[in-house]
């Protein structure tokens, strides 16, 4: 799409006191010690240490967990608190300019400009990047079509859908090629068919153009799907940060999946009242049951003594897998 080299001066990382510092891009991308943001008697941001690692990095949490004031602290727009953050190496407070210069950004909410035509709008967003004009007005073509919008690139913003202007606010952060972007909710609004191709959409950026990815989400599963690490937020509070493959996948304990019947009526909740009742960790969502607490085999012949003792009956029992929703729950309060 000919989005390489881009005409923008590259600065030299350098720490709060003006000194240039090491920077390896195969190391490190954002890294914060202590950083703590408050708004009045708030705190949104507290005492976090992290480090982004190359690749996408999915910003997980609820709402109001810290994710949009992380992402506006990386860009320098929050002035922290306390404690120190660097992004490509660069602290955003000494030298944002030039370091929003090398990050694309795509809020969550809706600020685009109704009147005006998606190509204006990505070229126009290139140039205050540092793009030329000429090179501004190929990337925004190039980009529209790459993410699928070039037969829509001469519309206006306002007679596009929700998915259409996700679409654009994605075109415009790659397209004067960064070093890394930050995507703010992007799958916000979209059905399930949009947000996995949304999704498909951004893995394939990331992989095929080099360019460094935090997508913050509150849709775990989402997370799992396209992210290699993972920063888990909670209440301003860092629950994790590391590779997902490290975080999610195999873990202890078993899933209990069990026929919804109607006769005999409440045998579901028989099953998991008796196991509860047995001091095993029991999660359940609808007719499905995640044990902990024991042994793998003795939670299959526990769970195999509840479901006859019930009258219920099994559709699926096998190994428990681990999510980033465990990482929360085990979250200590």
């Amino acid at each position: 799409m000919g989005v390489v080299n881009p005409p923008v001066a590259e600065p030299q990382p350098a720490g709060g006191n003006g000194t240039v510092r090491s920077y390896d891009p195969l190391v490190t991308i954002v890294e914060t010690q202590a950083l703590t943001q408050r708004f009045g008697s708030t705190l949104a941001l507290d005492a976090l240490d992290l480090q982004m690692q190359p690749g996408v990095t999915g910003l997980v949490g609820a709402n109001g967990a810290g994710k949009t004031t992380l992402l506006n602290a990386m860009l320098g727009l929050r002035v922290p608190a306390s404690g120190s953050l660097t992004v490509l190496g660069f602290d955003p407070q000494t030298a944002g300019q030039r370091l929003r210069a090398m990050v694309g950004f795509a809020p969550e909410r809706n600020v685009l400009p109704d009147e005006m035509r998606a190509v204006d709008f990505v070229r126009h967003l290139s140039e205050v990047r540092g793009l030329p004009r000429g090179e501004a007005r190929n990337r925004a073509s190039d980009t529209l079509w790459l993410v699928g919008l070039g037969e829509e690139r001469l519309r206006t913003l306002g007679t596009m859908s929700t998915g259409q202007r996700q679409r654009v606010k994605l075109a415009q952060a790659i397209a004067s090629d960064p070093k890394l972007v930050l995507l703010d909710e992007p799958t916000d609004g979209l059905d399930p068919m949009q947000r996995s191709e949304m999704l498909t959409l951004i893995g394939q950026i990331s992989r095929d153009f080099s360019i460094n990815v935090v997508l913050s989400s509150h849709q775990l599963e989402e997370v799992e799907r396209v992210c290699d690490n993972v920063v888990a937020l909670d209440a301003g509070r860092l629950v994790a940060c590391g590779p997902i493959s490290d975080l999610v996948g195999a873990g202890d304990g078993i899933t209990l999946e069990l026929v919804d019947v109607a006769e005999p009526a409440g045998s579901v909740d028989a099953v998991e009242a008796a196991l509860r009742a047995g001091g095993l960790d029991v999660r359940r969502q609808a007719a499905t049951l995640q044990l902990r607490g024991a042994a793998f085999d003795e939670l299959c012949d526990r769970s195999r003594d509840a479901v006859a003792a019930a009258g219920a009956r099994i559709r699926r029992l096998d190994t428990r897998r681990r999510t980033l929703e465990d990482l929360f729950e085990d979250a200590p309060r």
